[in-house]
């Protein structure tokens, strides 16, 4: 199996190329082989590689910047997206894409994980471009997978956006600065290793439509990044604050938790709780290369 995947160099991207291996052939893809925002090099990429499937990692992730440039994340996420499930569409190659919590609304009196079935309501440019690609993968071919993950961290960092959750708390705890988290927004932060051997083995399965892949359990942002500083031994100052307070550019879900009840049904390991998997990058943060 010949597997290509787009954004491999990122940071969920260098944690899922080594589990793919173990499936087959992988080409690693950068933008400047594929650009999604330029429709123009996407079908010739494709038909050149002409994988068994195609995994794309790639997205416009900015969320706040998408509120006043919507045009950019809309065309990334949907059209990039729409043109690239044709592409694989013309050579029958399974897409696999990732998707967001983002696709969820402000439900506040939510109190059970979300279901792929419960209905979505994006409160932001980028949660409406990213449903709107979601459904271009799922409506080009009943083979093709889309995962919705959440609060994605790996010892890669985020290299468009420049580091992720824990590594900006951990930078702004070094610093000795007060830090205000916001408190009223509930998800389950995600780590990529983790999130990889769960897409892999559906990959392997030879699953398609639609699933949640995420860490156990939940939490707020606030009690994320408590649990950040126990488990590295930090005592700065922290106080929780309301997403109003926070003041961010594109409102976010304030109940996002995902449900793997689907991932499990399958026989698909659910991924372990989010303390662990935290517990989990601290150890791997610790020993990486420097």
């Amino acid at each position: 199996m010949k597997i290509a995947v787009l954004g491999a160099a990122g940071q969920l991207g260098r944690d899922l190329v080594p589990r793919l291996a173990a499936l087959g052939d992988v080409v690693p893809l950068s933008r400047a082989d594929l650009d999604l925002a330029r429709p123009e090099t996407i079908a010739p990429a494709v038909a050149a590689h002409r994988p068994d499937v195609f995994v794309n990692c790639a997205a416009y992730n900015f969320v706040d910047r998408a509120e006043t440039e919507p045009e950019a994340a809309v065309a990334v996420n949907d059209f990039g997206v729409r043109v690239l499930a044709q592409a694989c569409q013309t050579i029958w190659a399974k897409l696999v894409h990732f998707s967001t919590d983002y696709v969820f609304g402000l439900d506040e009196r939510r109190a059970t994980p979300l279901s792929e079935t419960d209905a979505p309501g994006p409160v932001s440019w980028y949660g409406t471009s990213k449903l709107r690609g979601e459904r271009h993968v799922l409506d080009a071919g009943a083979n093709n997978l889309a995962v919705r993950t959440c609060g994605l961290y790996g010892v890669w960092g985020s290299g468009g956006k420049g580091g992720n959750f824990v590594e900006t708390m951990l930078r702004l705890a070094a610093k000795g600065a007060p830090l205000r988290v916001v408190s009223d927004q509930r998800c389950t932060p995600s780590y990529t290793a983790d999130v990889a051997a769960a897409t892999a083995d559906l990959i392997a399965r030879g699953a398609g439509g639609l699933f949640h892949v995420v860490n156990g359990g939940d939490c707020t942002w606030y009690e994320f990044a408590a649990e950040i500083f126990r488990q590295s031994d930090l005592a700065p100052a922290l106080a929780p604050i309301t997403s109003a307070e926070f003041g961010a550019a594109a409102k976010r879900p304030a109940y996002s938790v995902l449900s793997t009840a689907k991932l499990a049904a399958l026989g698909v390991p659910a991924p372990r709780d989010w303390r662990a998997a935290l517990a989990a990058y601290l150890a791997e943060r610790a020993n990486r290369p420097k």
